[in-house]
């Protein structure tokens, strides 16, 4: 995972704060979020049973195309058909999805596990066609991703939860037991601590 500006978690047991932390990173990284993470404080309260983590995300995220992750050229000499080689494979299950409705399943083949083929006439016309593939649109994803990841980092059986995106700022708050106003308030003030008090802008 990328380095982020801020990525703090601390925990009432300080010997389980690194553990917490491993979660978090490899959950950032299984969900592909590095880069549109910029601040990220996690706070474990285990004898109040309390989960709270607030992040601040990278504005502007643009939506990800095959070009971003790939390589799209001719295939062998003589062949009708575009290879594509993939530098992401968290990218490759969406690609092939795009691939089989785009093109139809018979023509896509996967020779090597980061190589795609596809069969087609005038590969020259489909290669920037597929450059230009949108596979990820990250603000029509990002909330889904951000609860995934916070939830993937959560303790077991923590299945109370409140969950908030507003602009570029996620609050995140689990517990065992019935939800306090004021643990959603203390994730509202850790927001605020970690951005300076910077406007959080419109709700999504």
């Amino acid at each position: 995972m990328g380095p982020l500006e801020t990525f703090v978690v601390e925990s009432t047991i300080p010997e389980e704060a690194d553990q917490y932390k491993q979660i978090v990173s490899d959950a950032i990284t299984d969900l592909v979020l590095a880069k549109a993470i910029e601040k990220i404080k996690v706070v474990v309260t285990p004898e109040e049973t309390l989960f709270q983590m607030v992040v601040v995300l990278r504005s502007g995220m643009p939506p990800v195309k095959v070009s971003d992750f790939a390589q799209v050229g001719e295939g062998t000499f003589g062949e009708s058909e575009v290879v594509i080689d993939i530098d992401n494979e968290a990218y490759l299950p969406q690609l092939l999805e795009n691939l089989w409705e785009m093109c139809g399943r018979i023509n896509v083949h996967q020779p090597e596990r980061k190589t795609i083929s596809v069969t087609c006439d005038n590969p020259l016309e489909h290669i920037s066609e597929i450059e230009e593939m949108i596979i990820e649109d990250p603000q029509r994803t990002l909330q889904s991703k951000l609860v995934d990841m916070a939830i993937r980092a959560t303790p077991e059986g923590f299945r109370v939860r409140y969950h908030s995106l507003n602009g570029n700022h996620f609050i995140f708050v689990a517990t065992e037991d019935i939800m306090k106003k004021e643990w959603i308030e203390e994730a509202h003030k850790m927001l605020d601590e970690l951005t300076g008090g910077e406007p959080s802008g419109s709700s999504s």
